[in-house]
């Protein structure tokens, strides 16, 4: 098994998306890359602390590669707006891949460069790859958040349509749970 670490907004939407995915173990939502020991969710949203919503992922790479999960990772939220997804506003919710080893360091620089280059985005990739340092479990109310809430008002209109043209475009990566 391996880890990764990533931001790409709001955890909700993050989890589930990654826990679709064929070779993907666990998805659990935190908070990391701040100052604080142990922040609450309250604290986090303030933008005061530093941390990024997360989602440390444990995958098998032998099912699924690191650069499958980026591909996914880049291409289910917005990685050109600084600090913000739709209309969450702040560096929270900031694009950032926290690496855990040095070939992961090198695989995120050359996913990024390469989709960047691409012309995919009209604008600069602003994801931040920077290495992991700490990890802090959020709470457990936050845990298989659109799961366990499926009819919320932010899991229908938000989470459900993103599902939807993930499912669409990633048909062969999902694990068919």
């Amino acid at each position: 098994m391996e880890t990764t670490t990533f931001g790409s907004g709001c955890f909700w939407c993050t989890e589930a998306v990654f826990q679709q995915l064929k070779g993907v173990e666990s998805v659990v939502s935190g908070y990391s890359g701040g100052q604080v020991d142990n922040p609450s969710y309250e604290q986090v949203t303030t933008g005061r602390t530093g941390h990024a919503e997360v989602c440390q992922i444990q995958f098998d790479p032998e099912q699924i590669s690191y650069e499958d999960l980026l591909e996914v990772f880049f291409n289910t939220h917005d990685p050109t707006t600084l600090n913000r997804q739709g209309n969450d506003v702040g560096t929270q919710y900031r694009s950032v891949i926290f690496y855990h080893s040095d070939e992961q360091k090198e695989t995120a620089e050359q996913v990024k460069k390469k989709l960047g280059d691409s012309g995919t985005w009209k604008n600069p990739l602003v994801t931040e790859i920077v290495p992991f340092e700490k990890f802090y479990r959020a709470e457990d109310y936050h845990q298989n958040y659109y799961r366990n809430n499926p009819r919320q008002g932010y899991c229908r209109i938000v989470i459900a349509p993103k599902l939807k043209k993930f499912e669409k475009t990633f048909k062969l990566k999902l694990s068919g749970l």
